[in-house]
């Protein structure tokens, strides 16, 4: 099975605030802080790009791992914002951390990424291919968000997590999981234009807001409200355990309104949930190690404590795991 050795994340010195926001957009604090629950989120500089962020975050997870970079033998990266579209995230951030016996890849779930690369981290080590892991979330969506938008670049921060997990016989390893997609509701989330559909060729015929980040907001939070719930009872059953079972419940930080929905249906007190999207808004991919490496430094997660991780995003895309640290 597999242990985590190791945690960092990274957050963007920049700050923004729902005050700073409300000076170029038509909205206010107490409308985002009402329906989100967020007050403030950090953004890139300039110079920064995803994989900046994700080897910062990298480099604490390494570090508190006690590994050395030429130990690492894999890093998955999750990131629907890399650097460029061709190449992968991954092996830059290889390159960077000097990681130079590793094997890298991306995996673009949108804010479903972080969990499905630790699936794929597990499945790889539990099999014996790779005895250990860099498993990294990392987005910088304040480059692809329309500002003018307010129904999205409220919602979105910047950052990166990691994570880094190896073989150890002595765990239990995953309890249970569940993972869904639903193409249907590909389009709620999506950015028209420059894949080979739309490609950037043709830019001119494009509006220019199908260049950014859209999102069907009313949709997609319908679509949470329902399936997230779902799916946590499902994981709980799937383990046989009962909720009260589960030490900490990490959920993708994308609305408070959704973690509360969960803690209602599961009849579990907030305080098993570990929770930061006022201070950092949604950062897809980083949402849950960034929240992961926060709950270890302020040592609420102990060794042996059951962890139930739910990612949910654009695909439509969704599904966790219940594993013990």
């Amino acid at each position: 099975m597999i242990k985590v050795l190791g945690t960092g994340s990274y957050l963007p010195e920049k700050i923004l605030s729902n005050h700073d926001l409300a000076v170029t957009v038509d909205t206010s604090d107490e409308w985002i802080y009402k329906r989100t629950g967020i007050k403030e989120r950090r953004i890139a500089s300039v110079d920064e790009a995803t994989s900046d962020l994700a080897v910062k975050a990298a480099e604490k997870a390494i570090k508190s791992s006690n590994l050395k970079a030429r130990d690492i033998e894999l890093i998955i990266v999750g990131t629907s914002t890399p650097d460029y579209t061709i190449p992968a995230a991954a092996p830059i951030i290889q390159k960077k951390l000097k990681c130079n016996n590793a094997f890298a890849f991306d995996v673009n779930s949108v804010c479903t990424s972080f969990t499905v690369a630790f699936l794929n981290a597990y499945s790889l080590i539990s099999s014996g291919f790779y005895k250990n892991c860099l498993v990294i979330g990392a987005d910088t969506y304040s480059r692809i968000l329309n500002w003018k938008d307010r129904s999205t670049c409220v919602l979105f921060g910047d950052g990166a997590g990691a994570i880094v997990v190896a073989a150890d016989k002595t765990k239990k390893g995953i309890l249970s999981y569940f993972y869904s997609a639903d193409g249907h509701g590909a389009e709620y989330i999506m950015i028209p234009v420059g894949g080979s559909k739309n490609p950037l060729a043709n830019v001119d015929k494009y509006p220019k807001e199908d260049l950014f980040f859209k999102m069907d907001g009313k949709k997609v939070y319908e679509f949470t409200i329902s399936k997230i719930p779902d799916t946590a009872e499902i994981l709980i059953d799937k383990a046989k355990l009962k909720a009260n079972d589960i030490d900490w419940v990490i959920l993708h930080q994308a609305n408070l309104r959704i973690i509360e929905a969960v803690s209602k249906r599961l009849k579990l007190s907030k305080d098993k949930f570990i929770v930061n999207i006022d201070k950092t808004g949604n950062t897809s991919s980083a949402s849950i190690p960034i929240a992961i490496d926060e709950a270890v430094n302020k040592n609420l997660i102990k060794p042996n404590d059951l962890i139930m991780m739910i990612g949910f995003g654009g695909g439509l895309s969704w599904g966790g795991v219940i594993f013990e640290w």
